[in-house]
């Protein structure tokens, strides 16, 4: 039996979060872990359709991912969880949701600066913005708190995809979850 456990990748939009969980993941299940990468734009479109992005409604969103990863994790998969998260108070739920059930979690916080974000505009996110097309874009006119003591911090802007998902991985390995 594997052990499962949580990791969650936080950051801004754009930062590499997704990327570097599903680099992670085809590592993992190499070796034969089960793994499960928790998209938050595929959570939002089914598990959290509706939610808008207030404060109550990010909120209720990554609880309710939160859930679903401490589900997956505490039998036996590695839930791998690029989710933007941007409040504190959010992140800290789901991590003591973790710790009263026993599941191992993993915060990463994936430190990509907004300048750096803005200019990979994955989603185009950033120049709708600057645009006046949206509004409350996370780092931008919504806030991010960042992780104060994250188990690992990734500056995804220096190091390669393989790299950062290297690290993640050794961060695992020295907890006993890889």
């Amino acid at each position: 039996m594997t052990t499962g456990a949580t990791v969650w990748l936080t950051g801004l939009p754009s930062a590499g979060k997704t990327t570097i969980a599903y680099e992670l993941a085809g590592r993992l299940r190499e070796e034969g872990h089960l793994v499960e990468v928790l998209d938050g734009d595929e959570i939002r479109e089914f598990i959290s359709a509706g939610l808008g992005f207030s404060r109550e409604d990010r909120h209720t969103n990554v609880q309710r991912i939160g859930f679903v990863a401490e589900l997956l994790a505490r039998n036996g998969v590695k839930a791998l969880v690029p989710v933007i998260a941007p409040y504190a108070d959010s992140r800290d739920a789901v991590r003591k949701r973790h710790q009263e059930n026993g599941t191992a979690y993993v915060e990463v916080h994936v430190a990509t600066p907004v300048e750096v974000c803005s200019v990979r505009d994955v989603k185009g996110l950033y120049a709708k913005q600057a645009a006046g097309e949206l509004t409350g874009l996370t780092g931008v006119d919504d806030p991010y708190e960042e992780p104060e003591t994250p188990d690992l911090r990734i500056e995804s802007q220096h190091q390669s995809v393989q790299e950062s998902a290297a690290s993640v991985y050794a961060l695992l390995s020295g907890k006993g979850l890889a």
